[in-house]
This record gives C-alpha cells, sequence and structure tokens, in this order.
C-alpha cells in the first residue's frame, strides 16, 4: 500500500501521522492539513478513525468530494463500536467539539515517575543478568565422578566437605607451600548441618592421617575415565593432587573412612582466604601470646587483632608457635579463624552493606572450586540460604580423634583413636554435639529419672538379649562379649525379635531399676533407650530384663551413647558462636 492509501503522501511518513493521545493511552490518526483543526480538539479514537477512512483517505485528502461510505451488497454495515467509557457521539447535524480533558499535575507526576521507574527496573534487570552471568563465569567447576549423592537437599541433612589444597595458584603465594607441588588435601573440614538446620557440625581430617585411599574413577581432560589405583597406609593429604587424584578421591576417601557420603564439595587455594578476608573488612582474632613464625610469615603481638589478606593467610598456615608446634595445633588456630569468620559473615556488618556482599560474591566465586552440582549461582545462593539458618552458638568445630601411631619412633602420623567412630556415627544419626536446648531439656530429664540412682553388680543381672534389626549374629555376638568381658554372665540370647526397630532398648520392671542402670552404664544407652515395662522369664522361670538391639547397634563392645546427644570423652570440640585465643 502506497503513502497515499495510508494517509497522505507530501513526503511524510505514514507512521508519523499516528500520535498517542495521552488521555486514552491509544493511537490515533493525526488528521489533514484539509480538515479544519482547532488547539481544543482531541483527534477521535484510532479504531473511529479507521471507520471513516473512506472519506479521509479517498475525498479530502485529495482536494474532492467526501465519498459515501462503501457498502456490500447484501450486507448491512454494522455501526462503528464507541470505545468503553466514551461518551456517546451526537447524532448527525449536531456533531460538536470533543472537550478536552485537563490532566492533573499530579497525574503527569504518576505517568513520568511510572516510566522513570520502568526504565530503571529495565536497566536494573539488565544489568542484574549481566552480574549473575559474569559470576556465573567466575565459577570453575570440576566432576564430582559419581562420589557424591548428586547434591544436597533442601529436606535432607547437608554434608559439605570443604578442601583447602596448598597449590601455589594465584599472584603473591610463590612463598607458599611446596614449590613445584601439585597440590594437597593440606585442610580438609567435613561440615555438617542437620536436618532441620537447628545445629551444625564442622568435623576438620587431619592431613598427617593414615588412612586408606580407594581406587579413584576419574574424569580426564578429554572426557575419558581413568580408574586411579588406590593406596593403603597412606597420609589423608595424598588423596588429592597425587597421581592425578582429584577432589572426588578426595571425597571417595572420606566416605570410606567415616561411612558418610559427601552431597557436595568446595576447594579453595591460598587465594580464598585472602580475597575472603578482605572481602568482609577483615576477620578477628585473639592471640594469648606473641607469635613470630617465620615459615608461615606471621608476626603478632598478645591480644586482639582484626587481619585480612596476607596476613589472615600467614595466620592459617602457621603451626610452629602455637600449641604444640604441629599440625593439630594448627588445625585448633584455623577452627578459631573459621568461628570468626563465620561470625562476621552473619553479623549485621555485613548482612547489611551491598557493597560487601558484592564483594564476597566477587570473591567466593572467583576463590572457589566446587562440583559440577554447584556449577551456577542459583545453586550456590540455594545451598547459602540452607547454612544461613544456622546460628552460629549451634555450629560446632571437632576434629577426628586421633592418637600417634605406634608404628613409628618418630611421631610424624597419626592414626585413629578409639573413640572416633563414635563421632563418625553422631554425624550419621544427624546428633548435635552442641546440646541444643529443647533436646538437652527431653535428655536430661530422661536421664535424671532413669540413670542415677544405685546400680546392681554386674553379676546380678539378667537380661535376655533379642536382635531388632543388628546384623545377623549380633545378638550371639553381644552375649559372649556381656558374659566374658562385661561380667555379666546372667545373660542369654533368645534369637530375633518380632519386629525391627531403629534404635537399642532396654525394657524392665520398675523393681529392676538398678539392674537396668547397670546394665546401661555397661552399654552407654542414653536414658531415653531405656524403657520401663514389664520383665520377662528367662529359661531358668526368672524374672529379666529385656535388651532389642536396633539398627544402631555397632558390634559388641561398642558403646551405643553416639546416638544419644553425648560427645565422646576426650573429644576436642569449640563452637563458632564464643571467642577463643590461640595458645
Amino acid at each position: 500500500m502506497d503513502a497515499q492509501g495510508r494517509g497522505r503522501a507530501d513526503n511524510i511518513d505514514p507512521a508519523d501521522q499516528w500520535v498517542l493521545n495521552p488521555n486514552t493511552g491509544e493511537y490515533e490518526l493525526r488528521l489533514t492539513p484539509s480538515v479544519p483543526q482547532s488547539s481544543s480538539t482531541v483527534p477521535g479514537p484510532r479504531r473511529a478513525a479507521a471507520g471513516r477512512s473512506g472519506a479521509a483517505h479517498g475525498g479530502a485528502a485529495r482536494g474532492g468530494t467526501a465519498a459515501p461510505p462503501r457498502e456490500t451488497p447484501g450486507r448491512e454495515v454494522p455501526p462503528q463500536r464507541r470505545r468503553r467509557g466514551a461518551p456517546e457521539e451526537p447524532p448527525p447535524g449536531r456533531r460538536g467539539r470533543r472537550p478536552v480533558k485537563k490532566k492533573s499535575k499530579t497525574k503527569k507526576v504518576l505517568v513520568w515517575t511510572g516510566g522513570t521507574m520502568a526504565f530503571v527496573l529495565v536497566a536494573v534487570g539488565t544489568a542484574g543478568y549481566l552480574y549473575l552471568k559474569h559470576l556465573n563465569d567466575n565459577i570453575t567447576s570440576v566432576a564430582d565422578d559419581g562420589a557424591s549423592t548428586g547434591g544436597f537437599s533442601k529436606d535432607k541433612a547437608i554434608n559439605i566437605l570443604l578442601i583447602g589444597t596448598d597449590k601455589r595458584t594465584g599472584d603473591g603465594n610463590e612463598g607458599y607451600g611446596d614449590s613445584g607441588s601439585v597440590g594437597h588435601a593440606d585442610t580438609t573440614i567435613l561440615l555438617h548441618v542437620s536436618k532441620d538446620r537447628s545445629n551444625a557440625t564442622a568435623l576438620s581430617i587431619p592431613r598427617d592421617l593414615i588412612v586408606d585411599v580407594p581406587d579413584c574413577p576419574t574424569t580426564q581432560d578429554d572426557g575419558s575415565t581413568k580408574v586411579i589405583p588406590g593406596d593403603t597406609g597412606v597420609r589423608f593429604n595424598t588423596s588429592l593432587g597425587q597421581d592425578g587424584r582429584t577432589p572426588s578421591c578426595t571425597m571417595r576417601t572420606v566416605t570410606e573412612l567415616t561411612g558418610i557420603t559427601p552431597d557436595n564439595f568446595m576447594v579453595a587455594d591460598f587465594n580464598a582466604v585472602k580475597t575472603l578476608t578482605t572481602a568482609v573488612g577483615g576477620v578477628e582474632v585473639c592471640l594469648e601470646k606473641d607469635i613470630d613464625d617465620a615459615d608461615s610469615h606471621l608476626k603478632l603481638s598478645a591480644g586482639t587483632h582484626t587481619i585480612q589478606g596476607e596476613q589472615a593467610l600467614a595466620f592459617v598456615r602457621t603451626r610452629h608457635s602455637v600449641g604444640f608446634g604441629g599440625d593439630l595445633s594448627r588445625i585448633e588456630i584455623q577452627q578459631q579463624f573459621l568461628s570468626s569468620l563465620m561470625r562476621k559473615l552473619k553479623s549485621n556488618d555485613t548482612l547489611t552493606s551491598p557493597s560487601k556482599m558484592l564483594k564476597l560474591a566477587e570473591a567466593g566465586t572467583k576463590a572457589l572450586t566446587v562440583d559440577s552440582q554447584l556449577d551456577s549461582i542459583g545453586k550456590l545462593k540455594d545451598l547459602g540460604l540452607e547454612l544461613g539458618k544456622l546460628n552460629t552458638k549451634n555450629l560446632t568445630f571437632t576434629t577426628v580423634p586421633v592418637v600417634d601411631n605406634p608404628a613409628e619412633t618418630v611421631k610424624s602420623t597419626v592414626v585413629l583413636a578409639s573413640t572416633a567412630q563414635q563421632v563418625f556415627d553422631m554425624i550419621k544419626n544427624d546428633v548435635s554435639f552442641t546440646e541444643v536446648k529443647q533436646k538437652e531439656k527431653k535428655e536430661k530429664a530422661a536421664v535424671a529419672a532413669r540413670l542415677k540412682g544405685t546400680k546392681s553388680a554386674a553379676s546380678e543381672v539378667r537380661v535376655r538379649i533379642l536382635n531388632g534389626g543388628a546384623p545377623a549374629g549380633s545378638a550371639q555376638e553381644e552375649l559372649t562379649w556381656l558374659q566374658t568381658e562385661a561380667g555379666v554372665t546372667k545373660s542369654e540370647n533368645a534369637g530375633n525379635a518380632s519386629a525391627e526397630v531403629s534404635r537399642t532398648t532396654l525394657e524392665y520392671d520398675p523393681d529392676q531399676a538398678d539392674q537396668a542402670r547397670r546394665l546401661a552404664d555397661i552399654l552407654g544407652l542414653s536414658g531415653s533407650a531405656m524403657k520401663p515395662g514389664k520383665s520377662v522369664t528367662n529359661s531358668q522361670g526368672l524374672p529379666a530384663m529385656t535388651l532389642t538391639l536396633g539398627k544402631d547397634y555397632k558390634g559388641a563392645g561398642v558403646k551405643l551413647n553416639s546416638s544419644s546427644g553425648t560427645t565422646p570423652e576426650g573429644v576436642q570440640k569449640s563452637t563458632a558462636d564464643k571467642v577463643e585465643c590461640a595458645k
């Protein structure tokens, strides 16, 4: 269609003949100069003008007489539709001018403000998208090689493996770590967050712990998979870097060691400590004595200091000037540092500062390498929201219980202590090392009512043992141990229970409370595992208690209080809400 067919010619773009009516919000046809107009007359709506296009275009536009509307034979031309809310048209011959509605100043302000805000929102939305894309581009991820659970879940407990490597990456790190090293699992923490998000445990794994590294299927640079052979009786830190091992191999080693399969892993290098502490404006640490460590380059006087950057890295690497001067002492100082960092991250000073939050997002996405299940800012955000629900007073830092390696004359490595399995079981069973108030109150009431009081001699305890979910043969195994090791000679194997139970229980008559307290002490039963009820008759026709071994049974002689919320004796622990000074 040419210009004249749409409106008028004279080198005018037909699109320019349609103007926006600010009162109606619709586009309307600008009338030609041949039609008399008044500055106070508002053109009619676009739809109404279209109905009169034959006259406007075919007659007046060319200076001729307006032609009547074209009719289709046999069809009645429908009347023009009136815009909803518009006043009725005057009858023919009485057509007058439509008055202009005066727009109020308030409406003008709203229109301009609305338009400006829309523009700002579009601009911010675009910038926000670009920034998120930038953060996504910052993220480095490597394959989990099937070693994880497949990623954390919002409705389950969360286990994240945090790995600090001593590889010399980044500017200014030439003086740290081993020259030419591919890196080791230098600092490793298994972070467990409870299902209800009420508590968490950060379990440090000593780098010099003797472990078995399993065979590790590992994704190669070309996408193929190579199985890297495992090793037995080697340092834990060799689970990363050595022989081409990736973080997924460290993850498999942790599962082999603890029985816990991590959901995800994060790897941090030297730069992570420097950039994260700088992003939050420094972390406060406390020293009981002066430190001058030539190896870590840390020189600080006793007292409280706010450290960041290079100084923060030197702090977490120091060991010769604290504690016993070994790696276990360094673990403690690292836990104190992380507690302080957690407090800073949760403080209003950080959470209410947009600049700090942006710096954190930038530093975190650049400094960390994550597994392939955490390879986007959206997934990291979801994980952060789950971790953010935690109160720092219920975050416990602890270390795998270890003892010096008895096979060494010059002690340089450690092996698992007898209480290590209890620690692993507590985490596996989602039990808090920090006594959450509600659980503590309930447990104390049960203990006070059932465990306090006199205890019978072990030789006076009569008990029948049922297998209610433990591995086959457990009832006989426990019977043998009780009779030969614990002195409970009046015990007998009663076979399988009628149904499986998740927790081991001891049912007894109130008259047998003295016997029950003695057996509970021997087995490590909590007060809640003791069930006052009825006694049964043993094979000699005498009243006896019933011990039902549940799925939590770990073997003869292994204490069952790993699922009671009681921390094994001698296990080092601290909570993130308390300020502790390095000794």
